[in-house]
């Protein structure tokens, strides 16, 4: 008897296609669509019509028959999704072109920094369109950052110092961050704060009252078996005299068997002839210098940026002992379980990488 309807076309499977289909037949999770053209394709290759197929996966038969003349004629590369062309552009390149060239180039005359909005006007474009150019290619025009090249003589010769303590430091010794952060103030707020609640982040009158000041020496332990533990002192003020105290409390903090490395800025009161005659009746000490406006070499910072987000910031403190206090807890809490800055970055990456910045920033004299 003749077959009824439209004759199907003839299907065969080899060995390694049947085990591929199979594969991906069998993938409870991802690639669904896959899955269900894999156990279309098997199916009709038992022999079963496209109405039967329909019939025991729960598709329509037009599916099937889609599907089937998909994989004979293109084998297991026609049951992936074909590429949709989508509507056309309606941005050149051309376009896109002008405006960062514009944007990398030019200033509009009302202002320092172009804006979506001023661009999109000059351009021609839609602002959603300028976004999204910004966007793919990086450029903030609203965002600026600062920097500071040093103009230190000996810059070259304090950073292998510097970085040759963090990366290589002396056998039996210490090597210690230290500075200062000065005229912590201890602010009060002019009226009670509101808690946090549900939906209400909490709450502080943008007026306050200063009620003092106090200067806080620090000094971070950079290798060891205590690395990351902080020695602090809290002073009125931050003369040779105060600094001098500072190395007396470092030096009864530290073991008497090893030699100390300070790394320490230029700060006058670090050269103070009362300092200098200090570490001639105490020569296990060793000063190592930053180079001129190089703060970002001394990691000690790092640990003021921590205690500045995570107390100073935010704090209220009614007077100045109240700040020392909280300062003093906060430093015992550290200590408890420090958590060490680690150094990665050679001399040599760091003189190459501002050389390059040197070579591109325009006007430059170093």
């Amino acid at each position: 008897m003749p077959q009824r309807g439209r004759p199907k076309t003839v299907l065969e499977l080899t060995e390694q296609e049947r085990e591929t289909l199979q594969r991906w037949a069998r993938r409870p999770k991802t690639a669904q669509a896959l899955a269900l053209r894999s156990r279309i394709v098997l199916a009709c290759a038992e022999g079963d019509s496209n109405v039967a197929v329909a019939e025991r996966l729960g598709v329509h038969q037009v599916t099937v028959g889609k599907w089937r003349a998909r994989f004979v004629e293109h084998r297991l590369d026609g049951l992936s999704d074909e590429p949709r062309p989508g509507a056309p552009r309606t941005v050149t390149d051309e376009q896109v072109e002008d405006v960062i060239v514009r944007t990398l180039e030019s200033k509009p005359a009302d202002a320092t920094h172009w804006s979506t909005r001023s661009m999109a006007q000059a351009s021609g474009m839609s602002q959603s369109a300028v976004s999204r150019i910004w966007r793919a290619f990086g450029l903030k025009p609203h965002t600026q950052e600062t920097f500071k090249l040093s103009t230190d003589p000996q810059f070259i010769e304090k950073v292998r110092d510097v970085v040759g303590l963090y990366l290589n430091p002396p056998e039996k010794a210490l090597v210690l961050c230290v500075d200062e952060k000065t005229q912590v103030q201890a602010l009060d707020r002019s009226q009670p704060v509101f808690p946090m609640m549900p939906g209400t982040p909490e709450r502080v009158t943008h007026d306050y009252v200063r009620a003092g000041t106090l200067d806080l020496f620090a000094a971070l332990q950079v290798a060891g078996p205590t690395a990351g533990t902080v020695i602090t002192q809290i002073q009125s003020r931050h003369r040779a005299v105060e600094f001098r105290k500072f190395l007396a409390t470092i030096d009864t903090n530290v073991p008497d068997d090893c030699d100390v490395h300070l790394i320490v800025d230029n700060l006058s009161t670090h050269t103070a002839p009362a300092v200098k005659k200090w570490l001639l009746a105490h020569p296990r000490f060793y000063l190592h210098f930053t180079p001129t406006g190089s703060s970002w070499l001394n990691l000690v910072e790092r640990w003021f940026a921590e205690i500045t987000v995570k107390l100073i910031r935010r704090g209220v403190h009614p007077n100045v002992k109240a700040l020392a206090d909280d300062i003093t807890h906060w430093s015992q809490q550290w200590n408890a379980n420090p958590k060490p800055y680690v150094w990665t970055k050679t001399a040599d990456e760091i003189l190459e990488s501002l050389a390059s910045y040197c070579q591109r920033i325009s006007d430059s004299r170093h």
